[in-house]
C-alpha cells in the first residue's frame, strides 16, 4: 500500500473543501478487502502492511485569502455570530463535522484512507487519537511540548447535540486533540467524514499556539512518515491527481453557494 503525498496547492475555501471531498470519492469499494473482512484471515493491525492497491492520500494546502470553515452540522446563524467583524472572510461549510476553524494562521491538511483499511474500520475516537499521536511525535522532534488531551470535558447542560456548541475550534480542546503539555492550550484538531468510499480527515494546526520555531517542511516530512508507519504504507510524493475539472468546478460552485453555506 502507498501513502501518496500530493503537491501543495493554494485555493479558496470552497475549492479546498471540494478537492478534499473529491479525493475521498476517488476510492471505490474494494471487493478484495471486503472479502478478507467477511471470511478469511483477520484484518491487519495498525502499522502492518495492508494488501491493497488502493492508496491513502495526504495533502497540505494553503489559502488564497482570510478564510474560515465550519462543520457540516453547524447552524449558520451561530457561525456568523462567532466570526470576527474585521474585513471580508471566505466562508465555507465543510463536508466533515466539528466547529469553526480560523485558517488565517493555521497549517491545514487532509488525509484520505480507503475503505477496508484497519484505521478506517475503527471507532472515530480511535482513528482521531492515532492520527494525532503521529502529529505529536512529529511536533516533539522539533521541541514542541505537545501531548494528546487525555479526557473529555463535560458539555454545557444546555447542549443536546454533539456539534451544537462546538464554537471556534481553537478556543476549546476536545478529547485527543493536540495540546501543549504545560499550558493545555490547543494546538491541533481535526474532523472526519466516513462513507462507503473511505475516511476523510480534515485537520488544522494553530501556529500561534506554538512558541517554538518550526521548520514546517521538516514537520511535513516527519508527519507523513509517521502516518505512513501508522498505515503500514510507503510514503511516495506523486503529481497532482487527474481529477475531472468539470467535477471540481461544479462542486466548488456548489460549496460556495448560499444553498450549501446556509443550509442549516
Amino acid at each position: 500500500m502507498k501513502l501518496e503525498i500530493l503537491p501543495v496547492r493554494t485555493g479558496g475555501a470552497a475549492e479546498n473543501m471540494a478537492i478534499d471531498f473529491l479525493l475521498l470519492q476517488r476510492y471505490p469499494p474494494s471487493s478484495r478487502l471486503a472479502g478478507l473482512r467477511r471470511a478469511g484471515p483477520p484484518a491487519p493491525r495498525l502499522g502492518q502492511a495492508v494488501p491493497t492497491d488502493e492508496p491513502a492520500r495526504f495533502r497540505h494546502y494553503e489559502w488564497r485569502g482570510p478564510a474560515f470553515t465550519f462543520g457540516f452540522s453547524q447552524k449558520i446563524a451561530a457561525v456568523r455570530a462567532a466570526l470576527p467583524a474585521d474585513g471580508p472572510l471566505d466562508l465555507c461549510r465543510r463536508p466533515t463535522g466539528g466547529g469553526i476553524v480560523d485558517h488565517r494562521q493555521d497549517w491545514t491538511y487532509a488525509l484520505v484512507i480507503p475503505r477496508g483499511h484497519p484505521l478506517e474500520d475503527v471507532r472515530a475516537t480511535q482513528s482521531y487519537r492515532e492520527v494525532h499521536a503521529s502529529m505529536v511525535t512529529a511536533l516533539r522532534v522539533q521541541g514542541v511540548d505537545a501531548v494528546l488531551k487525555p479526557t473529555r470535558d463535560e458539555p454545557p447542560e444546555a447542549v443536546t447535540e454533539p456539534d451544537a456548541a462546538a464554537g471556534v475550534c481553537f478556543q476549546r480542546a476536545e478529547l485527543f486533540d493536540v495540546v501543549h503539555a504545560t499550558t493545555s492550550e490547543k494546538i491541533a484538531g481535526a474532523a472526519q467524514k466516513r462513507n462507503k468510499r473511505g475516511l476523510l480527515f480534515q485537520g488544522s494546526i494553530w501556529r500561534p499556539a506554538i512558541s517554538t520555531q518550526i521548520d514546517w517542511e521538516k514537520f511535513h516530512d516527519d508527519f507523513t512518515a509517521q502516518l505512513a508507519g501508522l498505515l503500514g504504507a510507503a510514503a511516495e510524493p506523486v503529481p497532482w491527481p487527474e481529477l475531472n475539472e468539470d467535477e471540481v468546478s461544479g462542486l466548488t460552485e456548489q460549496y460556495s453557494s448560499p444553498e450549501w453555506v446556509e443550509c442549516r
